[in-house]
Order: structure tokens, then C-alpha cells, then sequence
């Protein structure tokens, strides 16, 4: 019933695999994407960790007395400290301290804190004493707030030392300094990454869907031999060019528009629900976007999906049919993937200059960065990611139409070697 079936399975199994336009794009760049994914997340963990030793922990001492002492000698030992006596936390954000003195964090131990341990082991056991412990919010990245995680296990091994349970701790966050009390920031960073998962593979959908419905309009033109009688139409050719980019931008900026009207509901339900600490959320936080946020945001996202599409519709003329133009739109797909997974997860601020400057450098990056700069009131960067991607995208406008004036746009093609042809025997 299958006779010849393995002979036919393997000679298309040749083929496939013969072909660059299918071997790199589904077998070679998974093999690139994710190694370099895992690269890029083992050097930001590296990072935060140097990062972490190199930063000194400040301690407010505001005791001044026997035990407050003792437990600053047993952090000097674990990591590098500054005490600064008798100054409130406010006092700390007003002049810049943290900054100064390179830190992200600081501790206070309140006043009462030695005669409340002295009680504690005198025998008064229902008496405790507190350590506060503030962290500077840094936008929610996966590893940019250990730090305070770390400080509450230096505690407790304090507190192993001396008295189970003596020493508690309060967590309080500053955001856009402004102390937020009892807000810990380990866990608003992991409820801001669980919010920020959404819009990256929103992105990634529409911008891969977008370029391979652009590459597909030239292809099919090139492929059905009706682009030749387009072009000799008396329309002008740039208008040509224009009538193809602007069809799929209507339909992307409808998808931006759709897709940011969901990203503001998924926002919206999720921060109504979900307090942190209490009765605080992150509506009352700051934390969601503005009126003005979202705005740059959608401006954000349209640019980017016009840079997609010019250079889909620049690509797919280097095509000789469709699939060869899907194909060769393909090999995009790791300047989408790497950086919006990886995004997902770190801080691009957390991240290393030489990084940073490398996913700066690629425009798909920006309304990933925005979802997070808009949060943090951060316009300034989502400014700047408009401006490079729009000067991208007229560069990539501008050689689309020199090649729509000319000729070449019937005979330009990308040549893949597919290996030695059998001589056929006369």
C-alpha cells in the first residue's frame, strides 16, 4: 500500500535539508537563539552578583547602644557596610546618599533596639526588636532587587546566633523617592516581571506576522509575473512602494491600537486585584502607565512595526516566490526573539553597558523598553527609541524606493549555494 514511500520520504528529506532558505531559519538559528538567550540571562546573574559585592550596604544607626554595635560587626564580616548615626531614612533620599555612596539599599536599626534585645535575653521573651530595611525599586527586572532577599537571611542567621526570633524585619520600598512602607522590593520586582510578560510576545506576534504579510505581497507580485506589469502602469513607482507599506501599516496600527487597548485592561484587571502589603496596590504605587505613557507607547510600537515592514518589503524583493521571501524574512527573527525573551525577565538598566548598547542598537528592542520606561515615568528613553527607529526606518524607506526606481526590482535575488548537481548521463 506504501510501496516506494521511503524512497520518496528520503528524497524529500534531502531536499529540505539541502536548502539554506529552510536548513538556517528552522534548524540553525534555534541553535544560536537559545545559547546566546542563556548567555545573555549567566552574564546579568554574574553582573548582579559583582555587582552586589562591589555596592556597599548602608546602616542608619539611630541606637547607640551595646547590641546595636555587635550586630554591625557581624555584617562587616559578611559584606561592606557604611554607618551613618543618627539619620532618618527621608534624610538618606533628600541627599542623595545611596548614590554616594554606592548603594541600592540601606538598613536601619531604630532606636530601643539594644535595650529591647537586653530584655529579650534577661528573660522576657514576648519582647522583640526590628531591623527596617529599604531597597531602591529598579524597574522589576528578575535580578535586580536579591539584594533585599539577602538582607533578610543575614538576619536571620543573626538571629540564630543569638535568640531565635528576636530580631524581625520590615521591608519598605522607595519608588521615584518616595518611601513606600511595608512594600517588600523582591516582591513587587516579581509582581512587575509577571506583568511585563505579556506585551514582549505581543510584540513578537505582530511584528512577525506583520513582515511576513509585507514579504508576501512583493513575493506573490514577483512570483505570479505581475509586478512587471505593475510597474509599467503609469503610476509612480514610489507610489507603488508607499500603496504596499501604507496597506500594512493601516493594518499593524490597528493591531497596535488593539493590542495596547488589551495591555491597558490586562493592567488594569490585574493591579485592581492584587495588593501588596496590605491595602496598597500598585494603582496607588505608581506604577501604571498615564494617559501620556500609554500615548508614547503606542507611538513607540507603531514606529517599530513600520521598520519591520519597510524592511520585510526590501527583503522580499532579494526573493525569487514566497517561500524563498518568508524564508529570508526569517533570518530577522533572532533580532525579535533574543532580545524581547530576554527582556522578559532582566532590566536592560541592570545590564552591563556592552549589552545595553547592543540591544539599544536594535530597533525591534524599544517598545519593550518603553512598557518599562513609561512605568517609571521614564519618557526621556521612550523619546529616544522613537527618534532612532523613525531616522531607522527612513533610511530603510529611502533605499526601498532607489530600488523601486530602478529595474533591479525585477532581477535582484539572493543566491543560496544548495550543493553540486548530479551530471545527468546523456
Amino acid at each position: 500500500m506504501l510501496k516506494g514511500f521511503t524512497t520518496i520520504l528520503l528524497k524529500e528529506l534531502k531536499e529540505l535539508v539541502r536548502d539554506p532558505k529552510i536548513l538556517v531559519p528552522m534548524i540553525i538559528l534555534p541553535l544560536i537563539i537559545f545559547p546566546v538567550l542563556s548567555l545573555v540571562m549567566g552574564y546579568a546573574v554574574n553582573s548582579a552578583e559583582e555587582q552586589m559585592q562591589k555596592s556597599n550596604l548602608l546602616i542608619l544607626n539611630n541606637d547607640n547602644g551595646e547590641w546595636d554595635q555587635t550586630f554591625i560587626d557581624y555584617l562587616n564580616q559578611i559584606m561592606n557596610i557604611q554607618v551613618l548615626n543618627n539619620i532618618s531614612p527621608q534624610q538618606v533620599i533628600d541627599q542623595n546618599l545611596l548614590a554616594n555612596y554606592n548603594s541600592t539599599q540601606f538598613m536601619e536599626i531604630p532606636a530601643g533596639f539594644s535595650q529591647n534585645m537586653t530584655r529579650h535575653l534577661n528573660g522576657e521573651s514576648n519582647i522583640t526588636t526590628s531591623i527596617n530595611i529599604y531597597g531602591v525599586f529598579q524597574g522589576g527586572g528578575i535580578f535586580s532587587d536579591l539584594g533585599s532577599s539577602g538582607l533578610v537571611v543575614y538576619v536571620n542567621a543573626f538571629n540564630r546566633a543569638i535568640a531565635p526570633d528576636i530580631v524581625l524585619t520590615t521591608q519598605s520600598t522607595i519608588i521615584n523617592d518616595q518611601v513606600q512602607e511595608g512594600v517588600d522590593p523582591s516582591t513587587l520586582s516579581v509582581l512587575m516581571m509577571s506583568q511585563s510578560l505579556a506585551l514582549p510576545l505581543t510584540v513578537m506576534i505582530m511584528i512577525i506576522y506583520s513582515m511576513q504579510i509585507a514579504a508576501t505581497s512583493v513575493a506573490m507580485e514577483k512570483e505570479e509575473k505581475t509586478l512587471e506589469t505593475l510597474l509599467t502602469s503609469p503610476v509612480d513607482r514610489f507610489a507603488i512602494l508607499m500603496g504596499k507599506v501604507s496597506s500594512t501599516v493601516i493594518v499593524a496600527g490597528i493591531a497596535a491600537v488593539t493590542s495596547l487597548i488589551g495591555y491597558s485592561f490586562m493592567m488594569k484587571s490585574v493591579t485592581m486585584g492584587i495588593p501588596i502589603a496590605g491595602d496598597i496596590d500598585l494603582v496607588t504605587l505608581g506604577l501604571v502607565p498615564s494617559t501620556f505613557g500609554y500615548i508614547m507607547l503606542g507611538i513607540s510600537l507603531f514606529v517599530t512595526l513600520l521598520s519591520a515592514l519597510a524592511l520585510a518589503v526590501v527583503m522580499s524583493t532579494f526573493s525569487e516566490n514566497v517561500r524563498s521571501a518568508q524564508a529570508l524574512v526569517g533570518y530577522i527573527y533572532p533580532l525579535i526573539f533574543i532580545p524581547s525573551m530576554a527582556l522578559m525577565y532582566l532590566d536592560i538598566n541592570s545590564l552591563p553597558m556592552a549589552i545595553k548598547t547592543v540591544l539599544y542598537a536594535i530597533p525591534f528592542t524599544h517598545p519593550i523598553i518603553a512598557s518599562k520606561a513609561v512605568i517609571m515615568g521614564n519618557y526621556s528613553i521612550v523619546a529616544f527609541g522613537i527618534i532612532y527607529v523613525a531616522i531607522f526606518t527612513v533610511i530603510i524607506m529611502y533605499f526601498a524606493s532607489k530600488l523601486f526606481s530602478t529595474e533591479k526590482i525585477l532581477t535582484a535575488k539572493l543566491m543560496f549555494k544548495r550543493g553540486p548537481k548530479k551530471k545527468q548521463k546523456d
